[in-house]
């Protein structure tokens, strides 16, 4: 089995967590191993030096531990997925860098170009070296088998800017001096025409483009009616596979289908149909085939993703194509684990050469998130990982003898992400006498904030279980951890506890946090909220309700229509439970969450009171406006999350509302929303916010200026660390100290 490290016993020297120190955090994502599998290389993100945003840099590190890792790229912008080439001797990743290393005066100054394919040299001495030069940019790319080539995927209309202006009708020119700028209206026609944390994106739909390494010339492959996404080359380099919603009206559902196109260019074919939502992944060796990702919203929101198999030549492109490899043993590949430090990538697969078995990644049910081998003829399934921890990212190379070699970042409840590396063994080589298969051992590679954490105490979660309605309903409990000193509840961006003690006595004040989707989940993944929490004498119970996913799809789908009140009682189990057993004190609770639980938060004060005090964040509270504003608006987030529209059923939506149910809500209760959310925008707060002023009740609302939806993930640093401020300083007020009014506001503050 695989050994987690494990914090360190309690130790009074060690000082609390606090908010600041996710400045001095440098997160991993995205490791890519080289071909010969020697070498490990993946992004580094550190806090800028004006704590205003975020650098990121490419790093390599060698898989047999030989030397630490090395910084191959600048941090000055931001430089982005790496991937080899076949040989392994060129790295090509994204960069904004070129305002940075090139000179050019004649450039306009509202350049679309910034973001490029840049070539880095292995084998050699060098700098690296822009590639290509697309007039809006590049979002995405994948080598060619023999290296020659690259997809491309860009918002490009034309090769050069000289074509991209004529093609999208924008002036040769600026305006003359004394005549008027041109009109900037914005005219809609389609749904889904901006994009949380984006912006506008209805003039940025993506095409497939092949761009030569030699030269850095770019042909258009293909433009279809939304963006080309998931480009995965052929083995033998002749066609592209890609995903593409091509539908008519296709800004009304969430579809998605697997194609196919020549790179030499044509007409492509569309390889998976029927309604669904499908992405190719990789493709088997014999080029007949493709392992693709994807379900045909068998249980509305609470669909698995499973693994499937389609014919290339689109002849099992009907409503009942294609084979389910994995359905029968109910793994949600793809599901998301919350995190506010570990970053969550797209899932991954990878065939092995010989094609005859497909890895990925999963929850494990548990809380885990592990990696599985299938066969990809019998759909036999195999646990290749184990332990408690998050595989958030990895990347497989063939090894010798039929092994498999695979770095991936792990990160856990007390371990920020780190590289580790791991040599597979064939299957019929990990079998033990009467065991079953052994799980695999990983190996550390980087220690890449043993320095920043050193010093600084962190909890150990407890796992706990409660049954409500015949269900298991998993979850955690973090313990209360005994303070010193007197946390600052001020608006600074640092301050805290000057060091940290044993678990506080029991019963403690205790939060209950509510993740958000409904479809995501918690496990074993670090959570830094929580940790601030409990170092302020808080303990934190988190917990998956029904409708979370990692669980399996019944378990998944078990909100579908039912948002409210059965989740409720999902959360409140586990509170009582924490209570009977002397761990929760009843008279000092607190409860938040964050787009779903920050809804769910909204319902659970507006139908009781035993919450002292409440943070509810970037919540939804009136669904009916949730359904028809924001990037998600229209019909099809309505109909899976609750088989109906509020056009066609305004009281089912009235009923499932917080806001029909705000006049109950006595509990003080602060209102976290950012300016730019799109995805919940912030007339979803305001509603809350006019009715509970109207009626007198404790209310604040903490409005965060020029952020979006993801503010505690990827948010501005300052922003973050600022709200983590908040968040201990309304709890601590109402929960630890035991205080009744409203905190004072902070000292600094906007509009002061």
């Amino acid at each position: 089995m695989v050994v987690a490290r494990l914090a360190a016993m309690p130790d009074p020297t060690r000082r609390a967590p606090r908010p600041d120190d996710l400045y001095r955090f440098r997160i991993a994502t995205d490791v890519q191993l080289a071909p010969a599998g020697d070498l490990a290389v993946f992004v580094l993100q550190a806090v800028a030096p004006g704590f205003e945003g975020y650098r990121r840099s490419i790093w390599s590190v060698a898989t047999d531990g030989s030397r630490p890792a090395v910084q191959l790229t600048l941090a000055a912008k931001q430089d982005t997925s790496p991937r080899f080439s076949a040989d392994g001797r060129t790295l090509a990743f994204l960069s904004d860098r070129r305002l940075a290393v090139e000179d050019e005066p004649a450039a306009p100054e509202d350049r679309e170009d910034l973001v490029q394919v840049h070539l880095l040299p292995l084998d050699r001495p060098g700098e690296a070296r822009r590639l290509t030069d697309l007039p809006r940019g590049v979002s995405a790319f994948e080598w060619s088998p023999d290296g020659r080539s690259l997809a491309v995927v860009s918002a490009s209309h034309g090769a050069t800017r000289a074509e991209d202006a004529r093609r999208r009708g924008r002036p040769a020119a600026p305006p003359a001096p004394g005549t008027p700028p041109p009109s900037d209206y914005r005219y809609l026609d389609r749904l889904r025409n901006s994009l949380n944390g984006t912006g506008w994106i209805y003039d940025r739909t993506t095409a497939l483009w092949l761009v030569d390494v030699a030269t850095g010339a770019a042909r258009l492959v293909h433009r279809g009616r939304s963006s080309i996404e998931s480009v995965v080359w052929s083995p033998d380099g002749s066609r592209i596979a890609f995903a593409l919603n091509d539908r008519p009206d296709g800004d009304l559902d969430w579809l998605s289908d697997a194609w196919v196109v020549e790179a030499a260019g044509g007409r492509p074919i569309r390889i998976t149909g029927g309604r669904g939502i499908f992405e190719p992944r990789a493709w088997l060796p014999d080029g007949r085939e493709l392992i693709v990702m994807g379900h045909r919203w068998p249980a509305l929101a609470g669909s698995r993703v499973d693994l499937w198999r389609f014919a290339a030549d689109g002849s099992e492109n009907g409503r009942d194509g294609g084979r389910n490899l994995s359905g029968r043993h109910d793994r949600m590949i793809g599901a998301d684990l919350n995190s506010d430090l570990t970053v969550g990538e797209p899932p991954r697969v990878w065939a092995a050469p010989d094609g005859g078995t497909t890895i990925f990644s999963a929850p494990d049910g548990e809380g885990a998130y592990e990696l599985w081998r299938i066969d990809t003829r019998t759909g036999d399934l195999e646990r290749l990982t184990e332990g408690r921890h998050y595989l958030s990212s990895w990347s497989a190379r063939p090894g010798p003898g039929g092994t498999v070699r695979v770095a991936a970042l792990r990160s856990s409840p007390t371990e920020l992400p780190d590289v580790w590396f791991a040599e597979i063994p064939t299957a019929a080589g990990r079998g033990r006498r009467g065991r079953g298969p052994s799980p695999t051992p990983l190996r550390h590679l980087t220690a890449l904030n043993d320095e920043a954490l050193a010093g600084i105490r962190l909890a150990e979660p407890e796992t706990r279980s409660v049954t409500v309605d015949g269900r298991r309903i998993q979850g955690w409990y973090l313990p209360a951890q005994r303070p010193h000193g007197t946390a600052t509840g001020d608006g600074a961006a640092a301050g805290g506890h000057a060091a940290a003690g044993g678990p506080a006595p029991s019963p403690a004040p205790l939060v209950a946090e509510i993740h958000g989707g409904p479809q995501t989940h918690y496990g074993w993944s670090p959570i830094w909220e929580f940790q601030v929490l409990a170092a302020a004498g808080i303990g934190v119970w988190y917990s998956n309700p029904r409708g979370s996913d990692g669980a399996g799809q019944a378990f998944a789908a078990a909100n579908v229509g039912d948002w409210g009140p059965g989740p409720m009682a999902d959360v409140m189990a586990g509170v009582d439970a924490l209570v009977v057993a002397g761990l929760a004190d009843p008279a000092r609770l607190g409860v938040t969450g964050g787009s779903y639980g920050g809804y769910l938060t909204s319902w659970i004060v507006g139908h009781t009171d035993r919450f002292r005090a409440a943070i509810s964040c970037r919540a939804v509270n009136d669904l009916q406006s949730q359904m028809t504003t924001g990037d998600i608006a229209g019909p099809i987030f309505a109909r899976v999350s609750f088989g109906v529209t509020p056009w066609d059923d305004p009281e089912k939506f009235r009923l499932q509302s917080p806001i029909t149910y705000a006049a109950n809500i006595r509990t003080p209760l602060l209102i976290q929303h950012s300016e730019r959310d799109l995805r919940t925008p912030i007339g979803q707060g305001e509603e809350l916010f006019a009715i509970l002023r109207s009626l007198r009740r404790p209310v604040r609302f903490m409005r965060v200026p020029d952020e979006t939806h993801e503010l505690t993930r990827s948010g501005t640093p300052f922003r973050r660390v600022e709200n983590l401020v908040q968040v201990r300083a309304w709890f601590e007020h109402f929960l630890v100290r035991g205080r009744r009014g409203l905190p004072p506001l902070p000292r600094a503050r906007a509009g002061r």
